[in-house]
């Protein structure tokens, strides 16, 4: 869809960007498994919900590093990322479920006609397994976060999809579960919904912040486009 033409979408609402770990997905306690189970090859028994909350959202490398330099380990960190992406694809090989309302939101956003991305921190071949349980075919494309330069919380993947969707940020709406995820968004300058769950995030301006995904619709999401591009005129 041309930038010129966003406003073919309900009210001028260009496209919906989804993150995937916590907002899509329920991936979360997988994640705090596999740093429990690599911080334990790293020689570090203790791992706790508090030091796995503290590294939601990543970037993988910034986790990986924390472990190691926590653990006292000599190991890589691009050893224990490798690891740590390992881990959680073994563990996904046990599926992913949807989060609540996910699979009513994306399906209401495609009668509607508005186009949807799923942005993602993982990696691709993290990426690959999640899409295989819960479907990937509401997605007009889907970013890895090894397929940009930089992964949030710069607003590089953001871009990128709106790039390649060819819409503009500020009639874009993106979904995030992450304090990391957010400050992406936000940077990007797209319309941020945030949708907390392992970790709280505090409302701010031109951030909206609902419960859950069963809070949200189409309509609701075209409201908060046009909201925020009346506050911005």
């Amino acid at each position: 869809m041309p930038a010129d033409d966003d406003a073919r979408a309900p009210a001028g609402l260009a496209a919906v960007l989804f993150d995937m770990d916590g907002l899509l997905v329920d991936t979360e306690h997988c994640w705090a498994r596999a740093e429990r189970e690599v911080m334990a090859w790293l020689g570090r028994d203790e791992w706790t919900d508090e030091d796995s909350a503290e590294l939601v959202g990543g970037p993988l490398s910034r986790v990986a590093r924390i472990m190691v330099e926590r653990a006292g380990s000599n190991v890589s960190p691009d050893v224990a990322e490798q690891r740590l992406v390992d881990t959680m694809a073994r563990l996904l090989e046990s599926g992913a479920e949807h989060r609540p309302g996910a699979p009513e939101l994306l399906d209401d956003l495609a009668a509607h006609g508005v186009p949807c991305a799923l942005v993602s921190s993982s990696p691709r071949v993290l990426v690959d397994a999640v899409l295989r349980d819960v479907g990937g075919e509401h997605f007009a494309l889907t970013l890895a976060g090894d397929e940009v330069p930089r992964t949030k919380p710069h607003p590089d993947p953001y871009l990128e999809a709106c790039r390649r969707l060819a819409v503009s940020p500020a009639r874009t709406v993106v979904l995030e579960d992450s304090p990391v995820g957010v400050a992406a968004a936000e940077a990007a300058g797209c319309v941020v919904v945030a949708v907390p769950f392992v970790v709280p995030i505090d409302q701010a301006p031109r951030r909206h912040v609902v419960a859950s995904l069963v809070n949200l619709d189409t309509g609701r999401l075209v409201d908060l486009v046009a909201g925020d591009l009346a506050a911005a005129t």
